[in-house]
């Protein structure tokens, strides 16, 4: 199977070739928590290099609930016509554009002053760095409806503001993959105990999600195939969550891993187990993909042709780009043409990985801010440099995030 061979979705939906843009967390939302100028033009560089889909980073469906200060929120129609104009970069292209629709649960930092909620009252186990998150309480039965409900209702607005799809967050820590796991979900009520009840939410917000959007919108779910951490969502788990998935109207699946307290979507895991360095998560999500009864896409450090190439030959439907393009977003277009550059970052091996991975992060965003300004990525910069820049921005997106949630209370 070519990486450039059309693929067809369940709902009939045709994406034009094998290769995503898949979500990063961006952090460049305006004063409003609307796609920023900067933004748009970093998709529009992105568009033009002619993956078959882009997914945006984090859209969260709650402004009270963030995982970074400068996040977009969709949550009512006040800046919808700025959605569109997201949306529009990728019209033209032949490309799709999903939106990532997320809440961080327990992921939310506690310098937003915002009271976090999850499964259970556990918090972010960072040692000397869990105090940068808030302590979450236990959701009740109408926090959980009313979660449910705003997935539904940001879909159905990314729909009206011209995107073509929605991506359901279900990975990574946040709050419908930390009511999964067995360690952050520790509550007896329906919602917790066996897999089934942990499962519930996710399967939940899939039918409001998919009652509320037109058959023809294109609805994913981005699945952990582990969370690599012992006693928490494992590779059986992932099997089981992905049998109960098939039933419903799922276009594609995302295979990944990992959470904040075990990055193993940047390559690290927390178990003892040791992660390639491309491809991270192939060998589990090919086991996933022989059960999926929907297309299976896979990322986690892809950044050449012949790997791509190599996830495809698996039985994967799909193969999701993320830092690679960060470093050359004309990289989908150099291969078409016979080109097969490596881009790639230096490894950060700090000895205090908490303290690696939010450099790992500012590396990334440094990148995505050279290309939102027109500018030419710079692989070699500092992680140290990157850091401090990107500190400091959200030490400023914070200030302003925290007056503006304080006069909308007003």
């Amino acid at each position: 199977m070519s990486p450039f061979e059309a693929l067809q979705l369940p709902n009939g939906q045709v994406i034009s070739n094998r290769i995503a843009k898949a979500a990063m967390e961006e952090n460049m939302a305006d004063g409003n928590q609307a796609p920023s100028r900067e933004l748009k033009q970093l998709y529009k560089a992105w568009a033009e290099g002619k993956p078959g889909l882009l997914i945006t980073g984090n859209v969260m469906i709650d402004r009270r609930a963030m995982t970074g200060p400068g996040g977009v929120a969709l949550e009512d129609e006040q800046q919808l016509d700025s959605f569109r104009e997201w949306a529009d970069v990728a019209r033209d292209k032949d490309v799709h554009f999903w939106v990532q629709l997320s809440h961080p649960g327990r992921q939310t930092p506690a310098n937003l002053r915002q009271q976090a909620v999850a499964p259970s009252a556990v918090a972010l186990d960072l040692g000397g760095f869990s105090k940068m998150f808030a302590k979450p309480k236990a959701m009740t039965e109408d926090d959980i409806q009313e979660v449910i409900q705003r997935f539904a209702t940001s879909a159905r607005l990314a729909e009206k503001a011209g995107f073509t799809g929605v991506q359901i967050h279900g990975a990574h820590g946040y709050l419908l993959s930390q009511f999964l796991s067995p360690l952050s979900n520790q509550r007896t009520d329906r919602w917790g105990g066996p897999l089934e009840n942990r499962a519930r939410l996710l399967l939940e917000v899939i039918h409001a999600v998919r009652a509320s959007v037109s058959p023809s919108f294109c609805v994913a779910v981005k699945l952990n195939s582990a969370d690599f951490q012992r006693g928490g969502f494992a590779e059986a788990d992932a099997r089981a969550v992905v049998e109960m998935l098939n039933p419903l109207a799922i276009d594609l699946l995302e295979l990944s891993g990992g959470s904040y307290e075990a990055p193993a979507m940047q390559g690290e895991a927390r178990d003892g187990r040791t992660l390639a360095r491309e491809a991270y998560f192939l060998e589990m999500a090919t086991e996933l993909a022989n059960i999926a009864q929907m297309p299976v896409m896979v990322t986690g450090g892809i950044r050449r042709l012949p790997i791509v190439q190599q996830v495809l030959d698996s039985g994967i439907a799909m193969a999701g780009i993320a830092t690679a393009l960060t470093l050359e977003p004309q990289l989908i277009k150099h291969w078409r043409e016979g080109r097969d550059p490596n881009p790639q970052l230096k490894p950060i091996d700090w000895k205090r990985k908490p303290l690696a991975s939010l450099a790992i992060l500012a590396v990334v965003r440094y990148q995505m801010h050279r290309l939102s300004r027109g500018h030419q990525p710079k692989a070699k910069v500092a992680p140290c440099m990157a850091l401090v820049r990107d500190q400091w921005f959200i030490a400023r997106r914070t200030r302003q995030y925290r007056a503006a949630m304080t006069q909308s209370s007003q």
